[in-house]
């Protein structure tokens, strides 16, 4: 009785269009409700760290010596908590697929220094 309903899928799938594509090449499009990924707008980032203390994966790094945001993709669990908690709203889900990368690694974000800036002008 299995074989019977195995053949007629098999059959049946001869006549529509595969469901797969050739994913670098051609992507589908964004489901609705993906997350995607987290992004910083640095202008308005003033690395308090609240981002990095409420990430339940660790995956967010901030050192205010060296005025760096970073953010390991591989650890990001994509729950939103650190755009949620944020004072200054500078963190978004940016609701695109996660870039392709050939090698696990942080993404480093340089925070320009408000005061350097001032005194340039």
């Amino acid at each position: 009785m299995g074989s019977f309903k195995l053949g007629g899928m098999t059959f049946g799938s001869l006549f529509k269009k595969p469901e797969t594509v050739l994913y670098p090449f051609e992507q589908k499009p964004a489901p609705a409700g993906l997350k995607g990924h987290i992004e910083n707008d640095a202008s308005a980032c003033i690395l308090c760290g609240i981002c990095a203390k409420s990430c339940p994966a660790d995956a967010i790094a901030v050192e205010k010596k060296e005025r760096t945001w970073a953010i390991d993709p591989f650890r990001c669990v994509q729950c939103g908590t650190c755009v949620r908690v944020c004072p200054k709203h500078c963190l978004t889900m940016d609701p695109a697929y996660t870039p392709i990368a050939t090698a696990k690694s942080c993404r480093v974000v340089h925070v320009p220094d408000p005061k350097a800036a001032v005194t340039e002008s």
